[in-house]
């Protein structure tokens, strides 16, 4: 992952991302440079538009947090769906349980 982040950021610094660059980002950083991870990565990089690449990349959504209700009556209604839920698991668990038992006797 090191050297993905060494290659974006000499590319964001507009500096050729070879094979040299990056030993020396990876090296300033504290790192080991690996050449067999270096050479792999530049050879990916050669047919990479990065910048299209950036453009294009999927970027998650984060969803909206619920507001917590004000009377407090959503919260009573919540558990007793929640408690409808696992008494529900609970009854398929136990009839798979059955369902095997009538298996192997």
């Amino acid at each position: 992952m090191e050297y993905v982040y060494a290659a974006l950021m000499l590319h964001k610094l507009g500096k050729p991302v070879n094979e040299e660059s990056l030993k020396n980002v990876v090296s300033a950083a504290g790192a080991q440079p690996d050449d067999v991870k270096i050479k792999a990565l530049v050879a990916a990089l050669s047919e990479v538009n990065i910048d299209e690449a950036l453009k294009t990349t999927f970027t998650m959504p984060v969803a909206p947090v619920a507001a917590p209700s004000a009377t407090g009556a959503g919260a009573g209604e919540q558990k007793k769906e929640e408690k409808k839920e696992e008494k529900k698991e609970e009854k398929k668990e136990e009839e798979a349980l059955e369902g095997l038992a009538a298996l192997f006797g």
